[in-house]
């Protein structure tokens, strides 16, 4: 049944054609980092609002929707296949399998937003019914099953004017205000909507231009060290303290900053028996507290954690990674398929990680700080989670997971995104690159490129206010989608009575 279903919609798909959905989905994702093809947006935006007012029924724009989807998940996440390439004897075979499965999944979200905007509008409605859908689709992704907001809409803009946005309206509302500007461009053929066109050529072109930042500072300095160790020869026996001796030669150097920031997992030993190794890491700092990631292990669960050391090399604070790669440094259903030799990637002790118990302000000597270890900056709704406002954001990171080509830099933007976001400084040590002080403007101050060992020593702007997004979360914009999907809904039901 699911098959003649499909054959069906894929007849009644004739008008907006296959080529069309899946290239115009593979077209928008050139808008991603490190492309930022923007001028691509208003094409392709504008055929997915042209592949709902077409089709005959519902289950077609659901199909159409799903291409439109696999192109741009496809091409987007294509670094995806980096870590199948660390252990290639062992892992590369799953790869292409990873990315096609991930596509497909993700798509099926987008698939289910050009249905709906089908089944419950018609006409012209169909294009507000689209961005409130796909929005709501976009919430989905966000969310459900841990959430996967990667390659989200508002990342198209980071750097651009149209990014100071942000703190108003978060990453959901930019992404709405992105749809409702560029959806209508299918219905250009109407004499009503013509005038959008230059609108939105001119929205394109100052969306290109790179925005001015002004940053008040604190007069404090941040070492950002990265130490730039691949993956591949990270935990290698023969190689791993390398890694670590360059970190501390970098951490030596005069003049001496207020506090050092070594990356993700940067000590390659358990912090149970790292006694030596962390006062001896306190030593060369000179007293200068450093923070750094490094595993550990309590009441049996491993976690992957940051710790701040003190002059003495004691850890005198302790965060724990709340928000796990799925796959990555956890499996679902772990225990069971731990029999069959399946654990997380990134696991390095026991079958995963733990998961702690979630966002925790901690204070360093320079203020309070935010950590967010590597995946967690990807997700708005868990920087939103901390009670307390931070006067900082910390994320140490180990981006040798995704590679040298899209992911380092799509993981860069979304840093950005959650320093504008909630009007705070950002400091990121990434264990390749890029590592960076970011103002609480989304700018980036200093940085060290990808690739790169090295350090900088960095000066730490001070925090604006609080930001309405910082205030309300996401609930305003879900409540607008939720609002415009009705008044179009509400409009074809009206329709049906009076025929």
């Amino acid at each position: 049944m699911i098959s003649l279903g499909l054959r069906h919609a894929a007849r009644q798909l004739r008008l907006a054609p296959a080529g069309l959905a899946f290239g115009g989905g593979a077209l928008l994702s050139l808008a991603l980092a490190p492309w930022q093809f923007l001028y691509g947006v208003p094409l392709a935006l504008g055929a997915a609002g042209f592949l709902v007012l077409t089709p005959a029924s519902a289950r077609a724009a659901a199909l159409a929707g799903w291409l439109f989807g696999l192109g741009y998940f496809a091409f987007g996440l294509s670094w995806i296949i980096e870590p199948f390439q660390i252990d290639p004897d062992r892992h590369a075979w799953m790869a292409p399998f990873a990315l096609a499965f991930l596509a497909a999944g993700l798509a099926l979200f987008w698939g289910a937003a050009f249905g709906l905007a089908v089944r419950f509008s018609t006409g012209a409605w169909r294009i507000p019914m689209l961005a409130a859908a796909w929005s709501l689709a976009e919430f989905a992704r966000a969310y459900v099953l841990t959430g996967f907001p990667w390659a989200a809409f508002g990342q198209f803009w980071i750097g651009t004017p149209a990014a100071d946005l942000l703190p108003w309206t978060g990453p959901h509302g930019l992404a709405l205000l992105t749809l409702a500007a560029f959806l209508p461009l299918a219905m250009l053929r109407q004499k009503l909507l013509a005038a959008l066109a230059p609108l939105t050529a001119v929205a394109a072109a100052v969306f290109a231009v790179p925005a001015p930042h002004q940053a008040g500072m604190t007069g404090k300095t941040v070492r950002i060290v990265q130490p730039n160790a691949p993956q591949d020869l990270k935990w290698h026996p023969d190689h791993r303290w390398e890694f670590v001796r360059r970190a501390v030669a970098f951490s030596v150097e005069a003049p001496r900053p207020d506090l050092i920031v070594w990356p993700e997992t940067a000590v390659p030993q358990l912090m149970n028996y790292a006694e030596d190794t962390l006062r001896a890491i306190s030593e060369a700092a000179g007293g200068v507290p450093v923070f750094l990631g490094i595993q550990r292990e309590q009441a049996g669960a491993y976690y992957n954690s940051a710790v701040l050391l003190d002059a003495a090399g004691r850890a005198t604070a302790i965060y724990d990674k709340a928000h796990l790669v799925p796959f990555g440094e956890y499996v679902p259903f772990g225990d069971a398929m731990a029999r069959f030799g399946i654990y997380g990637f990134a696991a390095q002790a026991g079958a995963g990680y733990a998961a702690g118990p979630g966002a925790e302000v901690l204070d360093l000597p320079i203020g309070t700080a935010l950590p967010l270890i590597c995946y967690e900056a990807v997700f708005p709704q868990d920087v939103n989670a901390a009670g307390t406002r931070p006067q900082m954001l910390v994320q140490i990171t180990n981006d040798a997971w995704f590679g040298t080509r899209s992911g380092p830099y799509q993981h860069l933007a979304q840093a950005r995104m959650r320093a504008l976001e909630q009007g705070l400084p950002m400091i990121r040590a990434a264990n390749t690159g890029v590592s960076a002080m970011i103002a609480p403007d989304g700018q980036l101050l200093d940085s060290l490129p990808l690739g790169e060992a090295g350090f900088v020593d960095a000066a730490l702007p001070a925090p604006l206010p609080p930001t309405l997004y910082s205030r309300t979360g996401d609930w305003p914009v879900l409540l607008l989608c939720l609002v415009a999907a009705g008044a179009a809904a509400l409009h074809l039901r009206t329709l049906a009575r009076r025929s």
